[in-house]
């Protein structure tokens, strides 16, 4: 049974909403804390003394939900709690799951290292067996390390004292959720793989397992609104992670679309030698298909232009956390007032929940890394990400890979580089983090990088970001795709960044930027930066801005080789005041004006 959570704990719902297990516990609220700024907490012997604050977990420490609010730098962070394991639990292995911390982690329980993990964007659980068993305490203790020094993936987290330009306050150590669960000792379920084959109306699952058993099966049920749709099992013996194929009848297949965003519901189960239920889990499935045909990518087999916006996933009062679920509904939701059906999760890797929202409300979604973080000042070498990107892209892969919403994965955004006659560090990590996602999703189309530097000649889809704000110039640059010349991203003094154009499927995956802040309006003049951060010359009345929505966007939508785009953005981001919507997600301009810019049928999809 769900272990109650008391009526005020934050951010309380189950966080792995597509692999579900009746028992957990929710470690959110309260944890002594500590800084660490000289990150000599291990010699002082930070790891078996009570600390000196507390905290709210989940919300980082520099945000004003956490209780401390210090948006100093923190070179590290130290959290402690003792918790009591449920003594239901008795029998199970006990797993200790952080959904995300910033940066580097260690994780002590009752003085026994139980964890490291590199990566401000990814979950990694601990195994408490033999630590801390069912009934007992667990004292719990967290080392998180933020340096703002050398190669790291931060996404947009400033490496200077002030948020500036595009760059926002820093994130250090936990900020989603921490909680327990159970699991069985003799054979667990892990995280399955769900492939949707909309040729065959099949389900593909692998549903890899702790270990093998002697007469042992694995077994799947697949339902609708009507009931159970489909049922297979196989021996879970033999392979490690037991396949299934679960074929829908053909009266009963719908397919998820945006119009129509259908969840299959699927329930997976461990059977022992007599038919006991030994593990079981929840999930569910949606039943789509995206395909690359020329210059066009399919969903189902028919042309759905992407209207996306990007989405930067920050809040005033939590920065990157949401402060509720309904927050994360809240977004999805301006996005469709708006007219979008979509969104490029901006520089983070997003809490599932929020992937979880756009499956049942039919978002497009475009996954993405946070690369952010990886100049050196070096001439012509400038940018330099290691292996820890590759090892942090695939978990956030493997997490979020059987989420219908994902159309398409996107591992960098605007790195840049000159293109000459020694292969760089860029390139070698480029074409590993493409190639990475290939062998671990070859049903998706991946963008070896979002804009300027297109290090890998194969990629699926090719991009470029413009924000030239005139729509009759913005309509100049855009043309040329029909004559395999696309507008590309090079240096300010004209040497290429990337490799040449191949005929891919090709969107404006960032333009407009558009400034607007009523209140600011009357006192802005031309590009000054002082008021806020904007692109181009700043609209001085609401109706000078949705004019220029309205032509900048019917630039992309008339033309007909152009597959989607992504409007830059969905909300004011501290003093990037270039949303659609206020930073609290208030209505700043006519929205539903917005909409019906948007909504107009686009020449791709007539074509």
């Amino acid at each position: 049974m769900p272990v109650p959570h008391p009526s005020d704990l934050p951010r309380p719902e189950y966080p792995r909403p597509q692999f579900v297990r009746d028992a957990w516990l929710n470690l959110n609220g309260t944890w002594q804390f500590e800084t660490d700024r000289s990150d000599s907490g291990l010699e002082r012997g930070l790891t078996g003394r009570a600390l000196a604050d507390t905290i709210i977990v989940p919300f980082c420490p520099e945000s004003a939900l956490s209780g401390i609010g210090d948006t100093d730098f923190l070179e590290a962070v130290w959290y402690r709690r003792t918790v009591t394991v449920p003594a239901e639990w008795a029998g199970s292995r006990v797993l200790l799951h952080f959904g995300a911390v910033d940066h580097d982690t260690t994780v002590w329980v009752n003085g026994v290292e139980v964890a490291r993990h590199r990566g401000g964007f990814t979950p990694f659980t601990a195994d408490l067996d033999g630590v801390a068993e069912p009934g007992a305490e667990a004292t719990v203790v967290v080392r998180a390390r933020d340096t703002r020094h050398g190669p790291q993936a931060r996404g947009k987290q400033a490496t200077w004292y002030a948020n500036s330009h595009c760059h926002y306050t820093r994130t250090t150590g936990i900020w989603q959720t921490v909680w327990m669960e159970p699991v069985p000792r003799s054979v667990a379920l892990k995280r399955p793989r769900i492939t949707p084959d909309v040729a065959s109306g099949s389900f593909f699952l692998e549903i890899p397992l702790t270990v093998n058993l002697p007469g042992h099966r694995v077994r799947a049920v697949l339902s609708d609104a009507s009931g159970e749709v489909t049922a297979a099992g196989t021996r879970a013996d033999l392979d490690l992670a037991p396949r299934l194929v679960l074929t829908v009848p053909e009266e009963r297949v719908r397919l998820w679309a945006p119009e129509d965003p259908h969840l299959y519901g699927l329930r997976l189960e461990v059977l022992d030698a007599d038919g006991t239920v030994v593990d079981a889990a929840d999930s569910y499935a949606g039943l789509r298909s995206v395909a690359v045909r020329g210059r066009r990518v399919l969903i189902n087999g028919r042309p759905v232009f992407q209207r996306l916006v990007l989405d930067q996933g920050y809040w005033p009062e939590s920065l990157m956390t949401a402060p509720s679920d309904e927050a994360l509904v809240r977004d999805i939701e301006l996005g469709l007032a708006a007219g979008f059906n979509g969104a490029r999760l901006h520089q983070k890797v997003f809490e599932e929940r929020y992937l979880y929202h756009a499956d049942r409300l039919g978002y497009l979604v475009w996954g993405e890394f946070g690369d952010w973080g990886c100049e050196t000042g070096e001439r012509d070498d400038n940018q330099r990400p290691d292996a820890s990107y590759v090892a942090e892209w695939l978990e956030a892969v493997e997490r979020d890979y059987s989420h219908p919403s994902i159309v398409g994965w996107c591992p960098l955004n605007e790195t840049y580089q000159h293109l000459h006659d020694r292969i760089t560090q860029l390139d070698d990590v480029t074409r590993a983090m493409f190639l990475a996602t290939k062998q671990a999703d070859p049903t998706r189309p991946v963008i070896d990088a979002s804009g300027y530097a297109h290090r890998v000649p194969e990629t699926d889809v090719y991009d470029s970001h413009c924000y030239e704000q005139d729509p009759a110039a913005f309509a100049k640059t855009m043309s040329g795709v029909a004559e395999g010349r696309p507008y590309v991203n090079a240096a300010p003094d004209g040497r290429p960044w990337s490799v040449p154009y191949r005929g891919q499927p090709y969107f404006c995956s960032e333009f407009g930027g558009i400034w607007w802040d009523p209140q600011e309006a009357a006192r802005a003049s031309g590009n000054e930066a002082d008021a806020s951060w904007g692109y181009g010359e700043r609209p001085r009345t609401e109706e000078e801005f949705l004019t220029r929505f309205e032509g900048l966007t019917g630039v992309l939508l008339d033309d007909p080789d152009m597959f989607g785009y992504c409007y830059t953005q969905l909300t004011d981001v501290f003093q990037e005041q270039n949303g659609l919507y206020r930073f609290d997600r208030s209505e700043k301009l006519d929205v539903e004006r917005i909409r019906r810019a948007q909504t107009r049928p686009a020449a791709y999809e007539r074509g």
